[in-house]
């Protein structure tokens, strides 16, 4: 029986707001965060922040976990908003990630100035209003990355109690991914992962994860990443030991000069399906059921698609960032060049 390793929106709904007020291995204090790559959350709304320029996770208790709304979430010039809320211009904005926190249904957004000062998180309500989470006097804890480099932390995603992080570290196969107990004590060297690219005809281990999802299928559990120029790779998490190198299984070429940008599981008809937005190639809906069966592409495809196919949603463009809202719905930030940045929401498809 297939379930998902998400954050179990509904589930978590049902929480009491007790349980989530007392989240274990968190102090009192003002966590100070220089940047801001990615966000997850825990099913009891406690935020993990990404923070690459420190190498450094944070986990905050935003005590945010009476629901607070079903209804659809729609922002029409979401930039400007958040450029007055942070007292600059619309085009000052800089939006890194946005994720919604299952225990109450508001949405946490990792914003930043042009130039200016360190990030910020935003928390828009479900009623549409924005207003700036505080980090100040906050109960939190950190834990930093060893053998960090570069782009230590490129996504997030909380699993069954444990944070995985997909990023580049020092060692030999720089791409990596952690997979760190909550609470926090001390953050591992990670495992090195080894894939082959088709659309460049080798093995790779210096690319990072650019996004990924946690998915359960026949009873294991796995990864299924996304690369640049775009191989989907499946990678079992059994096998993410301190100091491994992994080989995932490449199971799709998606087409290259792409940059995947954003992935959520989800659910339609009895199906399992991927929704995946893409810097070139826009969103895609790719079949989930059955991937742990997909056999991996190990020589250079002769076109430039191959393994898993997917359909591209054609009514959806210029989507950046997306999320599950709850089990039928998606939110999406669409920022077309030029335009005004938006927040939608829509029924999976």
């Amino acid at each position: 029986m297939k379930k998902f390793l998400l954050s179990g929106a509904i589930v978590a709904l049902a929480l009491s707001t007790a349980a989530a007020a007392d989240i274990p291995g968190l102090q009192k204090g003002s966590p100070v965060i220089k940047s801001i790559s990615a966000l997850a959350f825990c099913p009891q709304g406690c935020l993990f922040i990404g923070d690459p320029a420190s190498q450094t996770i944070f986990a905050v208790n935003t005590a945010d976990s009476t629901p607070s709304g079903t209804g659809d979430l729609n922002v029409e010039k979401l930039d400007e908003k958040l450029g007055s809320l942070l007292g600059v211009t619309g085009k000052d904005v800089k939006i890194s990630d946005v994720k919604v926190n299952p225990a109450s249904g508001n949405v946490y957004i990792a914003a930043s100035r042009a130039n200016g000062p360190a990030p910020v998180i935003v928390r828009l309500g479900r009623d549409g209003s924005l207003k700036e989470f505080s980090l100040k006097d906050v109960a939190f804890a950190s834990v930093k990355l060893p053998n960090a480099a570069g782009e230590a932390i490129t996504n997030m995603a909380f699993v069954d109690g444990k944070l995985i992080v997909a990023g580049l570290s020092t060692e030999e196969f720089a791409s990596t991914l952690r997979v760190i107990p909550f609470p926090f004590k001390d953050a591992d060297q990670g495992a090195g992962i080894e894939i082959f690219h088709g659309a460049h005809g080798k093995l790779e281990t210096k690319s990072p994860i650019r996004t990924f999802a946690p998915y359960r299928v026949s009873g294991a559990d796995y990864i299924l990443a996304a690369y640049t120029c775009t191989p989907l790779v499946r990678i079992p998490v059994s096998d993410l030991k301190a100091g491994a190198k992994v080989k995932g299984s490449t199971i799709a070429e998606l087409g290259n000069r792409n940059r995947p940008l954003d992935m959520v599981v989800y659910t339609k008809d009895g199906k399992d399906y991927l929704l995946m937005a893409n810097s070139a190639r826009g969103v895609m809906k790719i079949p989930a059921t059955g991937v742990d069966k997909v056999e991996a592409i190990t020589a250079r495809p002769k076109g430039e698609k191959a393994g898993v196919g997917y359909e591209t949603i054609a009514e959806l463009k210029d989507v950046t960032q997306l999320d599950a809202l709850d089990g039928g719905r998606a939110l999406l930030v669409i920022a077309p060049q030029g335009g005004s940045v938006s927040l939608k929401t829509i029924p999976m498809p």
